[in-house]
């Protein structure tokens, strides 16, 4: 793909934003392009001023290749048509401090902060470091990340009422983390809203949230035409061979084009002047440093100062700059380093500012940074940045200022920031005991930001600064929890139990800690062993109050029909005494679905999702089993809500096991809805994301997922095929919490496809295996399974006892089976007054759940017993998409699009026009209708319960 650059040796390079000095003339017209027409053309589509779907484009290239170039464009000829615009520019040393980039691209518009709703409001003035006075930043919590991206999103949403609005970020490799979450969160989540966002990076950078997904223009080189183009329109156009140099050594690279001309134009030895195959960027950067040799002392000094200074120190900084219209600057616009706008003096590109700053001696940039300090008193975290970079030796001090400057971070929810300042103030500690400490804080904050490596490395550096046991081993769990997340299972746990281990010799309180990051290992990798090691060391953890609810978390994740069968009975007390703890009620709601008491779970849930005011950044252990339960109990518009949310932030963290749980989780309600195509995809993706034999659990999952689309399908071969690998090859269970799960539909399988014996025999190696500890959901699945494998004159006792006690009501769409499988066998025994009742039941949960291939499957078995089922099944509520159910329950509630939107984080645009689009297919016209539409609809099936 050919792309383009700016032409004219007076505006040379990209033009990139950045730190000013003080107000300047008018802006001259933009620069003319050459050689980026379809660029140009594509971009101009995506702003047109009549756009009302959202873009995002990737703008990818090496430095100088034109990026900023085509971001300036579309800036400009937004701005002519008068729409609005938001922008941010990346700056390395703004990396580390959390929110920056979002604080610089919403500062033109705080002021309409105001009509965000009061959470998202105060979640974001909270996350840009807003609050009201000193003591409200210090007491205030930390916002949800969800929250703030929502804040956000809601802003932009309705900012582009109006008109259409264009969010530009240039450098985004540079952006710091938190603000790079945020701006993944609205690429996801704008579908529908008029709005485009385009974000320039670096070739080959990695940008978290945007590495797949969104269609990307990648600016190569330019043609050989177009580079003699750009030459022909410099002032001093070369010729002959020096000509042929500049377009040799210039690679089609537009700024080395400009620069390599301007060099030999100012009568400098011929081409770049510098020998050798090295890289365009660091000729351009050889280049700009030779200009700034040959500049006066003071303009030297000026342009290190604002080489130093971030876009955001710029109103404090231009105290202690000169005048744009001081004389100083013009040698440096002369040699094309700067340039002035509306807004004062900028440097032309990133790259001259980065050749000033490293071609400066070091105690020249140490006077730059302390100059800064000074002007910044009211901007403590800059303040301490800039003091760090300009520290020779430990100092406790500026150690103090970043260790300050974390807990502001680590409140407003920038984990990577505050986890970079913990690492630096580290570094300037004059002590290694604090050295050592500090690494270790700073290696549980990172845990947050799921960047493995770096954690690892804070790990060793601790190791290497203490033989403290109690610290080495803080940071190894910070590790080891990180791990969970990941593929890698042997590894993890091997590390967890050496936690476990120094903790039990120490008496070391984290001994529980460790056991239960084990435990959740332990659950994905299914293996035996470490149940055995973890019940060991478990039995050298007395009891006590406080540990209550993590104790029951270790005994039920790993083994729950085992050890963790006996906390049943406990399990509303401990509910009710974690009251309020977000937390603790988040861990025993996963103990009592691992337990098989699915409502208790989802309550248990609903309370700690209700109460949890700052959801951690990344998925916990098992955080999927939120979306199990929701879909056992039959809410699976939720669970899909959970596995959407789940795959998101994994994906973005690049999480692969917990985005392959999230997948599995959606791949199983996609084939019950009936979907199975994309099903498949989903479950087939999940599989690729992990080690089957070290992630036995996702393993299993999926296989149970492709087992049901292919059910859904009447496929009952490929059906059993990927039930039956549930088991081993002697019949033992693959994982010994999902695989009895899949028992009864294996059974159901084996009997349409001549499996009866083989899947029997397996059945009830299985049943000896759970023995007494089996749950109420267990037996009844087991008793389901039994009597489709039993001889007719054996079958029916088994279908009673699966039928038998309201319990199986916990389990909607099971119990629906039953009934199906139960009423199919009487009609088949000629009993068809017995089968109606079970089949109509039957009938009508599937109905309400949405599963449309048994529902057809219902209806058959009905028309063969004489009865003649609704046409008009399923109804038109069961055919929305589960987000649009959602909305339209929460609206017959009386919830208003902004409070729809803030419960599934979607714009309140969004919600309208979901609204818009399902009223014609519910037969409605009006909001009020909603519930009394939806009183109808649980009337009609009000016999599945």
């Amino acid at each position: 793909m050919k792309n383009g650059e700016r032409a004219r040796a007076g505006h040379g390079s990209p033009a990139a934003p950045g730190p000013t000095a003080g107000p300047g003339p008018t802006p001259a017209p933009g620069p003319t392009v050459v050689g980026r027409e379809a660029e140009i053309a594509g971009i101009r589509s995506r702003i047109a001023a009549d756009r009302s779907h959202s873009s995002v484009l990737i703008v990818e290239g090496d430095p100088g290749a034109g990026k900023s170039v085509l971001l300036d464009l579309a800036v400009r000829l937004t701005r002519g048509t008068g729409q609005r615009v938001l922008r941010a520019v990346g700056s390395e040393s703004e990396a580390s401090l959390a929110f920056a980039g979002l604080h610089q691209m919403l500062r033109p518009v705080l002021d309409d902060l105001g009509g965000l709703p009061a959470r998202q409001r105060s979640a974001l003035r909270t996350a840009l470091g807003l609050a009201e006075d000193a003591e409200d930043a210090e007491t205030a919590d930390t916002p949800d990340a969800l929250l703030v991206g929502l804040a956000v999103l809601t802003l932009v949403s309705d900012l582009s009422e109006p008109a259409p609005l264009l969010v530009v970020v240039d450098d985004a490799q540079w952006i710091d983390r938190a603000s790079l979450d945020v701006l993944s969160f609205l690429a996801r989540r704008m579908a529908g809203e008029p709005v485009t966002l385009l974000m320039g990076v670096r070739a080959a950078a990695v940008l978290p949230g945007f590495d797949k997904g969104y269609e990307r223009l990648e600016i190569g080189p330019l043609s050989g035409d177009a580079a003699n183009r750009l030459l022909d329109e410099q002032p001093k156009r070369p010729t002959g061979r020096t000509r042929a140099r500049i377009l040799r050594e210039a690679a089609g690279n537009p700024l080395a084009l400009v620069e390599l001309a301007r060099a030999t134009a100012d009568r400098e030895p011929e081409g770049s002047g510098v020998e050798g195959p090295l890289p365009v960027t660091d000729r351009l950067e050889g280049i700009f440093a030779r200009h700034v040799r040959h500049l006066p002392e003071a303009t030297r000094r000026a342009l290190l100062l604002l080489a130093a200074t971030d876009a955001a120190d710029a109103p404090a900084a231009a105290r202690g700059l000169p005048e744009a219209a001081d004389t100083v600057w013009a040698p440096a616009e002369r040699a094309g380093l700067v340039r002035q706008d509306g807004t004062g003096v900028s440097f032309r590109h990133p790259l001259v500012r980065s050749a000033v700053y490293h071609a400066a001696p070091f105690e020249q940039r140490r006077r730059a940074h302390l100059a800064l300090a000074r002007q910044l008193g009211e901007e403590p975290d800059r303040r301490a940045w800039h003091l760090a970079a300009a520290a020779v030796r430990p100092d406790e001090q500026v150690s103090a200022a970043l260790r300050e400057t974390a807990g502001r971070a680590r409140r407003r929810g920038g984990h990577a920031a505050a986890a970079a300042a913990l690492e630096r103030a580290a570094e300037l500690s004059p002590h290694r005991a604090d050295q050592a400490r500090l690494l270790a804080d700073a290696a549980d904050t990172a845990v947050f930001t799921g960047q493995l490596g770096w954690v690892e490395h804070l790990a060793a550096g601790v190791r290497e600064r203490s033989d403290d046991p109690a610290l080495i081993g803080r940071a190894a769990l910070a590790t080891g929890r990180l791990l969970t997340l990941g593929p890698h299972h042997t590894a993890a746990f091997a590390l967890l139990s050496c936690v476990a281990d120094e903790a039990a010799a120490t008496r070391s309180p984290r001994l529980l800690d460790a056991l239960a990051a084990a435990a959740v290992v332990r659950y994905y990798s299914g293996e035996e062993s470490q149940r055995q090691r973890i019940e060991a060391l478990l039995a050298d953890v007395p009891d006590s109050a406080a540990g209550g609810a993590l104790r029951a978390w270790v005994l039920a994740v790993s083994d729950p029909s085992g050890a963790g069968a006996s906390l049943a009975p406990a399990l509303p007390r401990l509910i009710a005494a974690a009251k309020g703890e977000a937390g603790s009620l988040t861990a025993l709601a996963v103990v009592a679905w691992l337990l098989d008491r699915t409502p208790l779970a989802a309550r248990t849930f609903d309370e700690a999702f209700g109460r949890w005011q700052a959801h951690g950044p990344l998925p916990a252990g098992l955080a999927c089993a939120a979306g199990w339960a929701y879909l056992e109990q039959g809410r699976w518009a939720d669970a899909r809500s959970v596995a959407a949310e789940i795959a998101e932030v994994a994906s973005g963290a690049g999480l692969d096991h917990a985005e392959a749980c999230a997948r599995t989780l959606d791949a199983t309600v996609l084939a019950l809805l009936g979907e199975p195509a994309e099903a498949r995809g989903s479950a087939e993706r999940a599989l690729a994301l992990v080690d089957p034999l070290e992630s036995r659990s996702v393993a299993v999952l999926a296989r149970r997922a492709l087992g049901l689309a292919a059910v859904a399908e009447g496929d009952y071969d490929s059906a059993y095929a990927q039930f039956r690998a549930a088991f081993t090859e002697d019949g033992d269970l693959v994982h010994y919490h999902v695989s009895p799960t899949v028992l009864a539909e294996l059974a159901a399988a084996a009997v349409r496809r001549g499996h009866r014996e083989p899947a029997a025999r397996l059945l009830e190696r299985s049943a000896r295996h759970l023995g007494p500890g089996m749950s109420a959901r267990l037996f009844l699945l087991v008793e389901r399974g039994r009597a489709l494998l039993a001889e007719p004159e054996r079958a029916e006792r088994h279908f009673r006892a699966a039928l038998a006690g309201e319990a199986g009501e916990q389990w909607p769409f099971e119990r629906a089976q039953t009934r199906l499988d139960y009423g199919e066998w009487l009609r088949r025994q000629r009993r068809v007054a017995e089968a109606r009742p079970l089949l109509t039941g039957a009938l009508d949960t599937f109905r309400r759940l949405g599963a449309r291939p048994w529902i057809d499957r219902a209806k058959a078995e009905l028309r063969a017993a004489g009865i003649e089922a609704d046409a008009a099944a399923p109804g038109a509520l069961t055919e929305l998409s589960p987000q649009q159910q959602q909305i339209v329950r929460l609206a017959a509630h009386g919830l208003t699009n902004r409070e729809i939107g803030e419960k599934l984080f979607l714009s309140p645009r969004t919600v309208g026009s979901h609204l818009y689009r399902v009223f014609p297919k519910l037969g409605i016209t009006a909001r009020a209708q909603l519930r009394d539409l939806l009183d109808d609809a649980l009337q009609a099936t009000g016999s599945a319960h």
